[in-house]
């Protein structure tokens, strides 16, 4: 794990793009502070960029370096999550403007797993994170599911979990606005 780790961190650095298992499903990630490295992902999964994607944090003492108004309820449901939690925020800031969604907002994930948090732990940026496919295409679960386009377009593959055969799902999603008004997106 902590060669991938280092690894990880190097193509980041770079400007690379990652393949890596995430706390939900296996993902595709890059410095979510550099343009043109979340310019590549959008290119790779061959999505509209006017479609934000998320960005995982080592811990949620970093939100406030991110998110300009952190409403305090946010700690609370971070707290309160028995599963991984994606909460899109009003008015990002300090990350790639590509990377925003049209209105500024911005989804941010505190990861559960080891891997990721001392992945971005480590990293002290956040780091992109969107689902490893062809946009339309099914999200990867497990890496066997990958396809050979997304595998062959990243800079970087993680070894770790490559075997792992659990099936995990993606994060639940809610809207927070700066107003605290809190929107179910995903259960």
């Amino acid at each position: 794990m902590d060669e991938d780790i280092k690894n990880c961190i190097d193509t980041l650095n770079r400007g690379g793009l990652i393949l890596y298992p995430t706390d939900t499903i296996w993902g595709i990630g890059c410095d979510a502070t550099n343009t043109e490295a979340v310019k590549r992902v959008y290119e790779l999964k061959r999505r509209e960029d006017s479609k934000a994607m998320l960005v995982l944090l080592g811990n949620v003492n970093s939100l406030d370096r991110y998110v300009r108004e952190v409403p305090e309820v946010a700690y609370d449901l971070l707290e309160a999550a028995v599963k991984p939690l994606t909460i899109i925020y009003d008015n990002g800031y300090n990350l790639a403007p590509n990377l925003l969604g049209d209105n500024g907002s911005v989804g941010i994930r505190v990861p559960g797993d080891d891997f990721c948090r001392a992945l971005c732990q480590r990293f002290r940026r956040p780091i992109v994170s969107t689902s490893a496919n062809i946009s339309g295409a099914p999200s990867a679960s497990v890496y066997a599911e990958i396809s050979d386009e997304i595998k062959n377009g990243v800079d970087y593959v993680v070894n770790y979990r490559r075997d792992d055969v659990t099936r995990r799902a993606a994060s639940s999603i809610i809207k927070l606005g700066a107003d605290a008004t809190i929107k179910i997106l995903r259960k």
